[in-house]
This record gives structure tokens, C-alpha cells and sequence, in this order.
């Protein structure tokens, strides 16, 4: 879809092909494509329908708001889910005590400058594709916020941040060849966002959740944030003080808990000023407070902390919060001995702990009958999925296997899912 196709569907011809195109979802692609040629040309038929189809799919991210929204592939896929941009408009606003002017670069589609702006923002949102940046301001109008928002074209590079209350950036993790894990290949560079935060009174960047720690300035918070255990991105707060968006009260910032690898080996040494993690939809906050995690022996239940606890170092603390230890000193599975419930981690009850053997491993499954498993692994090189070919399983009872490393040895745990009570 180009920017002349998308600047089609905003008329009232548009807008009519498109009710069609969504009212034709079920018939199949040719059908509509058939029904829809009967009144429109190939290129007003073709961004109809692309439209229609990109705004089912938009529905877990946006609910409601995606029948009257646009979108583009891409911008959809990268754009922040709403309960999430919504939780970051609230921090962002949490601190300010007039409604902040923001500077919001790489806007996309307009998915954080939505948030912000229901949350009382006045921003001005900016992105270098027309296309994208006729996106964003079709969806502000569409949902009656063109009173707080500008949209236009423009470099993150070459615009002003020191004119805003709050910076807020998400650069483009995309090239050419797919997605980038680099930041230096984000689009802006990462020295162009550093740039821009060291000139704003207070900046917020989405970035991927998998940064090297290296690259998070020292003095910023850093907050890992999971939608139903799957972790989404890394907000990275600098400036003065912001606040948790509930207004709780947060654990005393600490380094890292020296001799325990709670991420990436290369990286226990250094760190941002806060680390915090935070789960949605239920909201809930945790800091770094310093804990540190003893080890000793697999007990009868297998904690495994939900993965924004992995990334922002804080294994320490959910071992605190269950009374539970390391099984082993590197690697991110607690382990306990009486059945505690949190949100910050999934339980389970652990039948069996085994040297790996797939020779043993086999015939203890096949004298518990368990003929279906769930296989997870951490410290594992072994291919889950070849294992399960070679595991050659029977029988009408369900199990979940534990791949890991015990005191440095390969080891399995047979195990049972254990719900909260």
C-alpha cells in the first residue's frame, strides 16, 4: 500500500470500500476481491482489503479501538500493544503536575502517542515515512484526540527535545534484512538517541527487551515489562525520579547480586541505576532490593520467574518471595519445599529429578504412562524437538519435562503443573 492507495481510503469512496471490504471478511480473499472489483479499481480494491485484514489482526492489540483505526504491516507489528502503552502514559504522567508537553520520535502508526494522549499529553509525534506519519494522524482523528496530537514528517535527528517537558523515542528496530538486535543499526542509531535523551528534561525509550546492558546509560531506570508472561520490550526512564504507575512503593535500588547470573554472563557486572520489573495486566511492581539466593537441593516444587524478573536481575527477589533457593548458582530455576503463590513466577511440583539419559528419561515416562509433554530448557543445547521423536511416547497422561543443569551437571526434572491454590 502506498501513500496515494492510503490517502484513497480517507475518502468517502474509501471509506465505503472499506465497510465492504470488512463486511466481505468471511467470504474468502477471491470472493471479495471478485465483489469488490464489481465497484472499485484494483489498487482501491487491494488497500481495502489489506485494510480489513490488518484490522482483525489488530484487534488483540487494540480491541475496540482497531475497527476505527489504520494500519500498515509493518507498523503494526511493532507497535506497542495498548495496555502497555497505557501503563507507560500513566508513569509518564504520574510525575508531571500539569498535563506534559511530549516530544514523541519514530511515532509509527500512533499507537504511544494515542496512550499518551489519553492520558492528558499534548504531544507532538513525528516519524520520517509520510506514509506511517498519515497513518498516525488518520488514527488521532480517528479517535478524537486531533486536539492534543500533531503528527509530521521529520528526522528524529534533527528535531529540538529541549522545547518538551518528556522525550519519549522508539527507535525502529528494523532493516533491511529483518530485526535488529543491534542498537547500533536502530533507526535512529543509537548515538543519535542518546543525543536526543542528554538534551531532554526527561526522556522514556522503548527499546527491544533483550539489550545488552551495556548500551542502558547508567543513570536510567530500566523497566522490564511481561504481558501475560511474555516479555515485551525494556522502557528506559532518565531524568528526575519517576514514579511506579500505581504509585506503589518500590524496593531500594542495588547492584546487581555479585556470583549469581540471573541474564546474560557478560553482563551481571553492570547495570542501570533501577532495574524493575513489571507485570501486565495485573500491574505489579518489583525493584532490585539486593537479595541474594542461596543454593542446595531440588525440593518438591520448581519455581520458574516470569522472564522480565530474568532480564532485570531480580531472581534474588523471587526466591525471596517464596522461601525457595537455587538449585543451581547460574542459572534462573528456584526451587522449594512448601507451595507459595505469586504472580512472579509459574509452579510446578516436581516428581522426578534425573541425570539426563534420554535411555532412562524414556522408561520413566513409559512407567507413568505419560504420553504427552511439555519440554522446557535453560543451560540445555539439547534440540527439544528431536527429543520428543526420540522419547517415542504412550500412554493418556500429561507431564513437563525440565531440561537444565544441576551444580553443573545435565539433568531432567519430571514434573506437574501446580496452579495456585
Amino acid at each position: 500500500m502506498d501513500l496515494d492507495a492510503f490517502n484513497e481510503l480517507l475518502t468517502p469512496r474509501g471509506i465505503r470500500a472499506l465497510a465492504e471490504a470488512e463486511a466481505l471478511r468471511t467470504a474468502g480473499p477471491v470472493a471479495a476481491a471478485t465483489r469488490l472489483r464489481r465497484s472499485y479499481d484494483a489498487a482501491l480494491t487491494s488497500a481495502a482489503l489489506t485494510q480489513a485484514e490488518l484490522r482483525e489482526r489488530a484487534q488483540e492489540k487494540f480491541g475496540p479501538d482497531a475497527e476505527v483505526m489504520y494500519f500498515t504491516p509493518h507498523g503494526l507489528e511493532q507497535s506497542t500493544r495498548g495496555q502497555v502503552a497505557r501503563h507507560r502514559a500513566r508513569r509518564l504522567t504520574a510525575c508531571e503536575p500539569h498535563r506534559p508537553r511530549v516530544l514523541d520520535v519514530c511515532c509509527g502508526i500512533g499507537g504511544d502517542t494515542i496512550a499518551l494522549a489519553r492520558a492528558g499529553c499534548f504531544v507532538d509525534a513525528v516519524d520520517t515515512d509520510p506514509l506511517t506519519v498519515a497513518v498516525a494522524r488518520a488514527n488521532v482523528e480517528a479517535l478524537g484526540l486531533g486536539e492534543r496530537v500533531t503528527v509530521r514528517t521529520a528526522d528524529a535527528a534533527t528535531v529540538s527535545p529541549e522545547g518538551y517537558d518528556v522525550l519519549f523515542a522508539d527507535p525502529a528496530r528494523r532493516t533491511s534484512r529483518g530485526r535488529t538486535f543491534d542498537p547500533m543499526a536502530y533507526s535512529p542509531p543509537w548515538p543519535v538517541v542518546l543525543d536526543l535523551v542528554s538534551r531532554a528534561p526527561r526522556a522514556c525509550l522503548k527499546v527491544a527487551p533483550g539489550i545488552p546492558y551495556s548500551f542502558i546509560p547508567a543513570d536510567a531506570e530500566a523497566e522490564w515489562v511481561s504481558y501475560k508472561g511474555e516479555v515485551k520490550e525494556v522502557s528506559l526512564w532518565t531524568g528526575a525520579h519517576w514514579p511506579d504507575a500505581e504509585d506503589e512503593q518500590a524496593g531500594p535500588p542495588a547492584a546487581p547480586a555479585g556470583g549469581l547470573v540471573e541474564g546474560p554472563a557478560d553482563e551481571s557486572a553492570e547495570g542501570p541505576r533501577v532495574r524493575r520489573a513489571t507485570l501486565l495486566p495485573g500491574g505489579q511492581s518489583m525493584t532490585a532490593t539486593g537479595a541474594r539466593a542461596l543454593t542446595g537441593p531440588v525440593g518438591r516444587y520448581l519455581y520458574e520467574p516470569d522472564g522480565a524478573a530474568i532480564r532485570a536481575h531480580l531472581v534474588g527477589e523471587v526466591a525471596e518471595l517464596v522461601a525457595g533457593r537455587l538449585p543451581d548458582p547460574m542459572i534462573a530455576y528456584i526451587t522449594g519445599d512448601v507451595p507459595i503463590d505469586t504472580p512472579w513466577a509459574a509452579r510446578y511440583e516436581v516428581q522426578d529429578v534425573l541425570a539426563f539419559s534420554l535411555k532412562r528419561l524414556r522408561s520413566t515416562l513409559r512407567e507413568r504412562q505419560v504420553g504427552n509433554v511439555t519440554i522446557k530448557k535453560r543451560a540445555s543445547a539439547i534440540d527439544i524437538e528431536r527429543l520428543r521423536a526420540d522419547l517415542r511416547l504412550s500412554g493418556d497422561k500429561s507431564a513437563v519435562i525440565i531440561l537444565t543443569r544441576i551444580m553443573d551437571k545435565p539433568s531432567v526434572l519430571i514434573c506437574h503443573p501446580s496452579p495456585p491454590a
